[in-house]
């Protein structure tokens, strides 16, 4: 059997990783073959204090490791797992994760199989649920106030583009490098896509199921969607190739109302009307679906103002993060004329 490298990045998760070291420990592929790698980004709070503790307590795994994260940031603390990390398979787990008892057998199955590179299913759960705290999670999982991206919402086996918690044969890094650490957002879209370019094939299979834990207030997801759209925009003067279609929808829409609008004022009102319909029917029939599917409640007929405000914060950003683009471009440009 092939070993296992468990991998986690946290900084300042002292509310979530005691969660998620319980699931590792609660993990059903043979501890004995397991690893679990802990990255610190210089917390502030008692994250450290539980990775040591986590550590000291350790009985039953392979190894368990504490490292240190000085650049704090995602990519680069992946890097480190992954330059210090033994398994044959290294596993992607985000610290606002909760992962079923069986994620890593079930990984392991695809790898033992002949995969490189296996994943499955992410929707999102909410922490101590209330009726609001319910409608900002449905929202989230909606295919409306998400994306339709597979990884959130296959229901088959398939090979695909991009997906999260996955789980990595150690050569596939070895051949396709490491995470770029210019990139804070999308480092994993990026990563993917030059696996891809590698020749390997990403395997979904909806069996292999995590969870992510949601923004738990409106403020904390407009800006989470808006960091998101940012880094889309970002990415695209990196590596265009790695971004998808739908995680341009938002970015159409912000541009359509500023372009429909501005026909309305010449007298033009039509396509105005057809897209504030059109969106309009979206967002009734996805609040309507979470009704019908018994997830409603009272706060429910807010779905569709919700469903517009994330979508600007995701379109604005994107847009931000393409003008700061074109202003290094342009900047870069003066820069060589004067020399």
């Amino acid at each position: 059997m092939m070993t296992v490298s468990l991998c986690v990045v946290a900084y300042n998760e002292e509310s979530f990783l005691p969660k998620l070291l319980k699931d590792l420990s609660n993990q059903t592929y043979p501890h004995e073959l397991t690893e679990i790698v802990l990255v610190d980004g210089r917390s502030t709070d008692k994250t450290r204090e539980i990775m040591d503790d986590f550590k000291k307590s350790n009985v039953s795994f392979m190894t368990v490791k504490v490292l240190d994260n000085p650049k704090k940031i995602q990519a680069a603390g992946w890097n480190v797992a992954i330059n210090n990390a033994i398994g044959d398979v290294i596993i992607r787990i985000d610290a606002h994760t909760h992962i079923p008892a069986e994620f890593t057998e079930k990984n392991m199955e695809l790898q033992e199989s002949g995969e490189y590179v296996t994943g499955g299913v992410r929707p999102c759960v909410i922490e101590e649920p209330t009726a609001w705290k319910n409608t900002l999670l449905e929202v989230e999982n909606s295919l409306f106030g998400s994306s339709i991206a597979i990884s959130r919402h296959g229901k088959e086996k398939q090979y695909v583009k991009s997906m999260f918690h996955a789980a990595y044969r150690r050569e596939v890094f070895e051949k396709a490098g490491l995470f770029n650490e210019n990139l804070l957002r999308t480092e994993d879209n990026e990563m993917h896509y030059r696996i891809r370019k590698s020749g390997y094939k990403l395997c979904f299979d909806p069996e292999i199921v995590s969870f992510q834990y949601a923004r738990s207030s409106l403020t904390r997801m407009v800006k989470q969607k808006y960091g998101n759209g940012y880094w889309i925009g970002l990415t695209l003067g990196i590596c265009p190739g790695c971004i998808s279609i739908y995680h341009l929808v938002p970015l159409a829409f912000v541009l359509g109302i500023v372009v429909t609008s501005l026909l309305a004022l010449l007298d033009m009102w039509q396509l105005s009307a057809l897209m504030w319909a059109s969106y309009g029917l979206f967002t009734l029939v996805s609040a309507l679906l979470t009704v019908i599917k018994g997830n409603g409640n009272l706060y429910s007929i807010c779905m569709p103002f919700l469903f517009f405000i994330l979508h600007i914060s995701y379109g604005i950003g994107t847009l931000k993060g393409l003008m700061h683009n074109a202003l290094t471009i342009f900047h870069g440009k003066e820069d060589k004329n004067e020399n």
